[in-house]
């Protein structure tokens, strides 16, 4: 249970250490629905997917979130969190995490 509290904390931390996504995420909250986050996915030009905020908890999620942190850092210019992986891998791996919730 320790283990699983640190990781939901880790994905927290990492949100809340990108202040342009914090800022953006203040003046579009009305384009996202209570319980879910935007994200911008893709290596080239970026899609946004609207992914329930549930997904932080799972350990796959939180694992793509850190190998984020490490490769891109924290500047999301899309003002959302930003992932740059191909979007295939990204919806196989969202779907995969509807089907455990």
């Amino acid at each position: 249970m320790a283990i699983r509290l640190l990781g939901i904390l880790h994905a927290k931390h990492i949100l809340r250490r990108s202040n342009s996504f914090a800022k953006q995420a203040a003046s579009m909250s009305s384009d996202v629905p209570k319980g879910y986050l935007a994200v911008y996915v893709g290596e080239g030009e970026k899609k946004r997917f609207l992914i329930p905020v549930s997904f932080l908890n799972q350990p796959s999620f939180q694992e793509l979130l850190s190998k984020v942190e490490e490769e891109f850092g924290f500047d999301h210019p899309m003002g959302g969190l930003t992932i740059p992986c191909i979007e295939d891998i990204f919806m196989n791996l969202t779907s995969c995490l509807h089907e455990l919730l």
